[in-house]
């Protein structure tokens, strides 16, 4: 397939979805699905909103046989509280939509250029062009440059430079390659350059964008046990204000006479406003509330994660970050920024600094690595030293670096031809059998300024110079890991959340520690192996913590099996990648503290509504119960501290404001209450304190403003 013909099949990247958290569009979008879940089949799985909806069916009913203005207003508000209720949950579902339908957008159906008889060997295998939904786990297809590649799948032969904008939204290329941890690649990303052979290991039909899809939208979103948990919770609390409002046995009361309670309802007997009454009790009295948001906040933790690149496999996982006592985080690329840098130039033999650092940036001029790189800037920041590029000097021969040599240098020659400087930087072996060649010697505080650096966890670099037949040595560079800033602060909230953050590495055990160190992590695993993690991971969990770890390596896919929260990255294999029941799709090791937070936020944000919902239902008990009964028992007036106009006026103002908090919370839910390091106790009592308290007095304010306003309805006494 040519490549102009696969050009049209390229994929289009996903916007992420922004917006207000009650933008009026995203509202007007989500109105017919929550008009859509009125299904009783589907609001069967909430309990609190399904009575409410068999309440609003029967006072429906009611107000149809005894129409009056209270019955209809009743009638309206209560069936406007279930579509409240579907509209916290619909608008959380719809940013979630708005993700799944770009990602529509980058799945195509390419044509694959399947290999018959691939073999790694094979020069000229022949191959069939077939749709790429046909493709089966272990086919083989060649994609070259400007085609998209037809399936998901690991990289066996070749490299290539791949745009994966249609995933991760980033429009910067990334290199995939056979063998090593960067060899997976995604159905519906292009090749831009070179050939490469993929293995498919998806099954049909469950692409990485298809299971993606799927999640996104919600359709795979199981309900966590803690859900289910406070679910169970909300039907007894339910069942127990059910038992309550039978107690008040309304039917004996209002058999005294309607007018005594709503002398303006002549229309409606006792026994109709009796069933009217009762319904709205019960509605006001049930965790509605949190019944409603409940759903919303956790498709809302699911979506944080989607809007920072995180794809969670599961609900379950998004909660069991919330709950991580341990976090396992790599060295390389997580803690440290992976390259190790210049920190330090050590000078030797009364050698001025000045001119040290000058010698190590002309011997690194022709070294590429980041290392070498590294010496050039830190010559310049340090000591003023203006980088200079091999073109500005002339008669210089340019040693570039080599892992033969294990060194990099510059042989600079006077306009005659004559040499009369040779700078060398590298290894201390190779540089002092350098300088040992050249006829200098190595003076013995070189030994013991290396070892120190080793012994640091630092890598020693020595720099020679070779001055008309005179050779000598002009000091040390100390490269080290550079822990990346902040690290250390981020550490310490995740120890003031109670968290444990382990280092992992490769190093040996004085490195490790040393690193351990400057970074603040609590402790350290040094020459690790896979079977080394996962045996931390099942001891950690035998003491009954949860364990978060990073890995993109076909090595790390046990211990990303094993842990709870297992981020994979999205660079690395697939085998990591179905270990895992998270992904990062920017394969950034150091998101887990982010993840470990999102998930804090959506367990405090559950917590805090729960907290709130129940305070509101306790309060909306003692404001309306004593303005309902006063006209019956006077004694009672004295607890109608609100002073509302009627018991009408109190049953109607509760249910209004019942409807109308679920709509103001709808922002809280989706957004998620403000996380801040604390202990569970500081946490509880922030609760108590701003949502309890605050449950409690909303409802005695908002009812009365109601009151205040609905006495001059017609028809409401």
């Amino acid at each position: 397939m040519s490549a102009p013909a696969v050009e049209n099949q390229a994929a289009v990247a996903p916007r992420r979805t922004q917006g207000g958290l009650l933008d009026p569009k995203q509202l007007w979008r989500s109105t017919p699905d929550a008009l859509r879940k009125l299904n009783p089949y589907t609001l069967w799985r909430n309990p609190v909103m399904f009575i409410v909806e068999v309440g609003s069916v029967f006072t429906t009913v009611l107000a149809i046989a005894h129409s009056t203005v209270f019955s209809w207003l009743i009638t309206v508000w209560l069936w406007l509280t279930v579509i409240f209720a579907n509209l916290a949950e619909a608008v959380a579902e719809g940013r979630g939509k708005a993700q799944a339908a770009a990602l529509r957008r980058a799945k195509t159906d390419t044509m694959a250029r399947r290999l018959l008889d691939w073999r790694p060997d094979a020069r000229e295998p022949r191959e069939e062009l077939v749709p790429g939904p046909q493709l089966r786990q272990g086919d083989h297809v060649v994609v070259e440059a400007g085609q998209v590649i037809p399936g998901d799948g690991d990289v066996v032969e070749g490299i290539a430079s791949v745009d994966e904008s249609a995933i991760t939204g980033e429009s910067a290329p990334v290199i995939r390659e056979s063998g090593g941890d960067r060899s997976a690649v995604t159905g519906g990303t292009k090749v831009l350059s070179d050939r490469i052979v993929v293995e498919i290991t998806q099954k049909p039909g469950e692409s990485f964008i298809d299971r993606m899809i799927a999640l996104v939208e919600g359709a795979n979103r199981q309900k966590t046990p803690n859900e289910i948990a406070l679910n169970i919770l909300l039907a007894a609390l339910t069942f127990v204000f059910l038992l309550a409002v039978a107690t008040l046995q309304p039917l004996a009361i209002f058999s005294k006479g309607v007018q005594a309670f709503a002398p303006n309802t002549q229309a409606l007997d006792s026994h109709g406003i009796t069933g009217i009454v009762l319904v709205s009790l019960v509605v006001c009295l049930i965790p509605t509330t949190i019944g409603a948001l409940l759903s919303a906040i956790g498709i809302a933790g699911l979506d944080r994660l989607v809007q920072r690149n995180v794809l969670a496999l599961s609900g379950r996982a998004v909660e069991a970050a919330g709950d991580v006592d341990t976090l396992l985080l790599d060295k390389t690329g997580t803690i440290t920024l992976g390259n190790r840098q210049a920190s330090e130039f050590i000078p030797v033999d009364a050698v001025p600094a000045r001119e040290l650092a000058d010698a190590a940036q002309l011997s690194s001029l022709a070294d590429q690595t980041p290392e070498g790189r590294s010496v050039v800037v830190f010559a310049k920041t340090e000591y003023g030293l203006r980088e200079r590029s091999p073109g500005e000097l002339q008669h210089a021969q340019w040693v570039p670096f080599t892992a033969q040599t294990r060194m990099s240098g510059v042989d600079l020659s006077e306009e005659g031809g004559g040499s009369n400087r040779q700078l060398r930087k590298g290894a201390a072996t190779a540089v002092a059998e350098w300088v040992r060649s050249q006829g200098g010697t190595v003076p013995d505080q070189i030994g013991d300024i290396v070892d120190g650096i080793s012994a640091v966890g630092g890598t020693p670099l020595v720099v020679g110079e070779t001055v008309a037949g005179t050779a000598r040595v002009l000091g040390v560079i100390h490269l080290k890991d550079v822990v990346k800033q902040g690290m250390r602060q981020r550490f310490d909230e995740m120890r003031r959340m109670g968290i444990r953050t382990v280092m992992i590495t490769g190093d040996n055990p004085l490195t490790a520690r040393a690193i351990a160190e400057e970074a603040g992590v609590d402790d350290f695993l040094a020459e690790a192996r896979p079977e080394d993690k996962l045996a931390l991971i099942k001891k950690e969990q035998e003491g009954g913590k949860l364990v978060a770890m990073t890995g993109d390596g076909t090595n790390d896919a046990p211990a990303l099996a094993q842990a709870d929260v297992g981020v994979a990255m999205n660079t690395g294999t697939s085998a990591a990648k179905e270990a895992g029941n998270m992904v990062d799709l920017d394969s950034d090791p150091t998101k887990l503290i982010e993840i470990v937070e999102i998930g804090k936020q959506l367990l405090i944000t559950r917590g805090a509504l729960t907290t709130f919902s129940i305070a509101n239902d306790i309060a909306k008990y003692f404001a309306i119960i004593p303005a309902m009964f006063a006209a019956i028992y006077p004694g009672l007036d004295t607890l109608n501290i609100m002073r509302l106009h009627s018991p009408t006026s109190a049953i109607l103002s509760a249910v209004i404001f019942n409807a109308i908090i679920i709509v103001l919370l709808i922002p809280l839910a989706l957004r998620g209450v403000r996380y801040r390091p604390s202990s569970a106790s500081g946490l509880l009592r922030r609760n108590l304190w701003i949502f309890g308290l605050g449950g409690i007095v909303a409802p005695f304010a908002g009812i009365k403003i109601i009151d205040l306003i609905i006495q001059f309805i017609p028809g409401i006494a």
